[in-house]
C-alpha cells in the first residue's frame, strides 16, 4: 500500500469524516445555550413519564398483536404481576426489560413453557404462539423510520402476508406464528446493525485514506474516537452472534421453541428442530459476516496506527541524530577553540619566541577538531546498527 505519500504536505478537501464530527461539536454549542437546555430538560421529562417501567405503580408499557397481527393493544400499561402469572414467567425475566436502555449490548432469548421472551438491541419483545407482546417506552408513537418499517413487516409477517402482489398460495408462509415473529425481529435487528455497519465503514476508510496525504494531530484523534465507536460495535455484534451460537448449541431449547404445537399437545422431540436451527443458522451467517467486516476493518486500524507509530518513532530518531551531529560539531569546535585560546593566553612562553606559533596552534587546531568530528560520527554510526550476533559472526540491521 502506497502510504503517507506527503508527510508533512496538507490537503484542502474536507473529508465527510471532519463532517461528522463538526456535527458533534455543534451539537455541544447548542448545548450550552440556556433554551436549548430548557428543550432538553421538557424532553427528558417526557421520556422519563413515558419511560418502559413506572415502579411507582409497577406496570411496564406495552403493545400487544393478536393472533391475526393487528395490534389489539397499543401503547397500554400493563401490571408486573399480570405479566408474571398470565404468560409463567419468572420475576427475574422481566429485570432485564425493566432497567434496559434504548440499546443494550448483551442480547438474550429466554425460553419458557408457553411464551419466548427476546431482547436484542433496542426490541424486547414477548413472544406467544398467537399473540405478541412489544415493550416500547413509546408505543405506535416511533420515533425512527427504522422502528416504523420493523412494525410493518412485523404485521406483514404475523399476517401471513408477504407485501406484493401474489397469489394467495404462494403468499402464506409455512413457518408456525412465533417463528414469524422471531424471524421479523432477526430482520430488524440485523438490518440495524448493517445499517451502523455502513456509517463506520464510511467515517473509517475516510479517515484512512486521508490519513496517507498527511498525519494531522485531528486526524489521529478522529482515528482514536472511531476505534473506541468500533471496538463497542464489534462486542454488540460478536456477543449477538455468541448468542444465537449458544441457542443452536441447545437441541432442547430449539424444540421448546415450538410453542404452537406444545399448546396442541405434540411436543418436539429433542432432534426434531430442522425449521428454527436452519432460521437461526440463516441470521448467525449474517451476524458472522458483519462481525468478521467490523473484526477485518478494526485490523486496517491496528495496522495503519503501528505504521504511524514507525513513521513517527522514525522522524524522532531521526531529529534525535541530527541533534547529536549537532553536538558532535560543537564538540569538534570547542576543541580547537581550547587550542587556540590556550595560545592566546598572556603567559611567556617558547611557542612566541618563533615565527611558527601561529600557523602550529591552527593546524593543531583544525586536526583535532576533525579527529574529534570523524571519531564521534563513527561511534554513532555504530549506535545506529543493531548487532543480530555477537563477535561480527552475524549481520547488522540498520
Amino acid at each position: 500500500m502506497v502510504f503517507l505519500r506527503h508527510f508533512l504536505g496538507s490537503t484542502a478537501r474536507l473529508p465527510s469524516y471532519q463532517r461528522f464530527f463538526h456535527s458533534g461539536k455543534q451539537i455541544y454549542q447548542k448545548a450550552s445555550d440556556p433554551n436549548h437546555l430548557a428543550i432538553l430538560l421538557q424532553k427528558n421529562l417526557a421520556q422519563r413519564n413515558s419511560s418502559l417501567y413506572n415502579p411507582e405503580l409497577e406496570t411496564i408499557r406495552c403493545t400487544i398483536f393478536n393472533s391475526k397481527g393487528i395490534i389489539q393493544k397499543p401503547s397500554i400499561d400493563l401490571r408486573r404481576d399480570e405479566l408474571i402469572h398470565t404468560h409463567g414467567l419468572l420475576p427475574r425475566d422481566l429485570r432485564k426489560i425493566e432497567k434496559s436502555r434504548r440499546n443494550d449490548l448483551v442480547p438474550s432469548v429466554l425460553v419458557r413453557e408457553n411464551s419466548i421472551l427476546i431482547s436484542i438491541l433496542n426490541i424486547r419483545a414477548l413472544v406467544k404462539s398467537d399473540m405478541l407482546i412489544l415493550f416500547d417506552s413509546l408505543g405506535i408513537k416511533l420515533d425512527s423510520v427504522s422502528q416504523q418499517n420493523f412494525i410493518t413487516d412485523l404485521q406483514l409477517r404475523l399476517q401471513n402476508k408477504s407485501g406484493f402482489d401474489v397469489p394467495e398460495l404462494m403468499n402464506k408462509d409455512p413457518l408456525p406464528y412465533e417463528f414469524r415473529a422471531i424471524e421479523s425481529i432477526f430482520v430488524s435487528a440485523i438490518s440495524n446493525l448493517s445499517a451502523e455497519l455502513k456509517v463506520h465503514l464510511n467515517v473509517t476508510n475516510g479517515i484512512l485514506q486521508d490519513l496517507e496525504y498527511s498525519i494531522t494531530r485531528d486526524k489521529l484523534r478522529y482515528l482514536l474516537i472511531q476505534n473506541k465507536k468500533l471496538s463497542v460495535f464489534y462486542k454488540k455484534s460478536f456477543l449477538m452472534r455468541e448468542m444465537i451460537d449458544e441457542l443452536l448449541d441447545q437441541d432442547d431449547v430449539l424444540c421448546e421453541m415450538y410453542l404452537t404445537e406444545k399448546k396442541l399437545g405434540k411436543p418436539r422431540e429433542e432432534h426434531d428442530h430442522a425449521e428454527i436451527e436452519m432460521l437461526l443458522e440463516t441470521y448467525y451467517n449474517h451476524v458472522d459476516e458483519i462481525v468478521q467486516t467490523v473484526g477485518n476493518t478494526m485490523s486496517n486500524v491496528k495496522t495503519t496506527e503501528e505504521i504511524i507509530n514507525i513513521i513517527l518513532d522514525s522522524n524522532r530518531n531521526q531529529l534525535m541524530l541530527l541533534g547529536l551531529r549537532f553536538s558532535i560539531g560543537l564538540l569538534s569546535l570547542a576543541g580547537s577553540i581550547f587550542i587556540a585560546s590556550v595560545y592566546g593566553m598572556n603567559l611567556e612562553n617558547f611557542i612566541e619566541e618563533g615565527n611558527f606559533g601561529f600557523p602550529l596552534v591552527s593546524t593543531i587546531g583544525v586536526v583535532l577538531m576533525a579527529y574529534l568530528f570523524i571519531f564521534s560520527i563513527k561511534h554513532l554510526h555504530k549506535l545506529e546498527k543493531v548487532q543480530l550476533m555477537s563477535h561480527g559472526k552475524g549481520s547488522t540491521l540498520k
